[in-house]
């Protein structure tokens, strides 16, 4: 027999346990989602919805029976996102979210159930940074639950998880890159060289115009990147990010091979893109692969398991090496982190160039087969860079 309360209602079921029940703040009433072993325990958890009531705090149990991986495609529906990062999200749904989470009530999943889950992914061979990835993702949904009143706290509270921690890429010598670059068809020895000493993105060399390559100030205009979808279908955007438009200086070192090259493999209209493909389309990355394979044999660089994105690595290595401050490199790269707006307000043009005159030494120096002038800690510059500069 149910029993009156001020507020819900306890009653001792045929099998000596205890029910409880209330009527929420949209006026159903409802039974806990479990029975109790002592009546005490069943009026404890009354007071306990009582006084969420009272707060505000109260979570209706039905809404949050949504599935996850309903509420999830609905948090991406909602979003305006770039499509290579709808893409990305989706495929970590798709792969690493869903099979474990897709049709738990997003209420039911628990901070122990998200422990098991990261274990597993780690334990499966998944990288590092691809698990943080999708840590990431899993916190942002949660977290947009619990914005929406589906629950009380983020379950994702495993601390450091969202950390990418990478295995460092090893970085290319001066004279690695040169072979590479001859090693690799002609119309293509640019596309490494800028890799290398501009750090500029594969997506970012594809879809360079002439215009964005000043060879008279030796400096490239970073507009705008080129992206692949898994579809086939390409889109040229702006960088995600202001420090993704920039500036960056080019070792006068290979100007005369970017001058060559505009000469004979850019697109003729003025306009034209720097780099096209071998029957003069867009340069793209599945096709170029199959090149980099053949330079990497011929270069003697296949055993190294080295990818095209090493050169940018390469790039920012070398470009340390000539003194160049963490803000001044991050800049160079087009780095975007909380604190890019106070690295493109400080990373100067004129430093820029000292840091491409750098660059230009150790070119020549691994040309003419004698080791880079190294440079003093008392004044940042390299020994040859007023040789060059001149």
């Amino acid at each position: 027999m149910a029993r009156k309360r001020d507020f819900g209602r306890v009653r001792q079921l045929a099998s000596g346990r205890w029910q409880a029940r209330y009527r929420g703040a949209d006026g159903v009433d409802r039974p806990a989602p479990h029975t109790f072993a002592r009546k005490k325990d069943a009026t404890d958890w009354l007071a306990d919805k009582q006084t969420e009531l009272r707060r505000g705090d109260w979570i209706d149990p039905d809404r949050a029976r949504v599935p996850f991986g309903e509420f999830a495609d609905r948090w991406l529906v909602e979003r305006d996102l770039a499509a290579t990062t709808r893409q990305r999200y989706e495929g970590i749904l798709r792969l690493h979210l869903k099979p474990t989470f897709g049709t738990t009530g997003i209420a039911d999943i628990r901070e122990a159930d998200i422990r098991t889950w990261r274990k597993g992914r780690r334990d499966a061979g998944l990288g590092p940074a691809s698990v943080a990835k999708a840590y990431r993702l899993l916190h942002a949904i949660m977290a947009t639950a619990v914005d929406d009143g589906l629950l009380k706290r983020n379950p994702c509270r495993i601390k450091g998880a969202s950390q990418e921690t990478s295995e460092e890429r090893r970085a290319l010598s001066v004279d690695q890159v040169l072979k590479l670059a001859d090693a690799i068809q002609p119309r293509y020895r640019c596309v490494v060289l800028l890799a290398a000493f501009t750090s500029l993105r594969f997506g970012e060399l594809a879809a360079l115009r002439k215009p964005e390559l000043d060879l008279v100030a030796g400096e490239v205009h970073v507009l705008r990147s080129q992206a692949e979808l898994d579809g086939g279908e390409l889109l040229v955007k702006a960088p995600k990010s202001r420090a993704g438009l920039r500036v960056v200086a080019i070792p006068s070192a290979i100007l005369p091979e970017l001058r060559s090259h505009m000469e004979w493999f850019s697109e003729r209209s003025p306009a034209g893109l720097v780099f096209v493909g071998p029957k003069g389309g867009k340069l793209l990355r599945r096709n170029f692969r199959r090149l980099w394979r053949k330079a990497l044999d011929a270069a003697e660089l296949a055993d190294q398991d080295v990818h095209f994105h090493d050169l940018r690595h390469t790039g920012n290595q070398l470009a340390a090496t000539t003194g160049a401050t963490t803000k001044e490199l991050m800049a160079r790269m087009g780095h975007s982190s909380m604190r890019a707006a106070l690295i493109y307000q400080h990373a100067t043009r004129d430093r820029d160039r000292k840091i491409a005159d750098g660059l230009s030494t150790q070119i020549k120096s691994s040309r003419q087969g004698r080791p880079a002038e190294t440079e003093s800690e008392s004044n940042g510059h390299a020994a040859g860079m007023n040789e060059d500069a001149g």
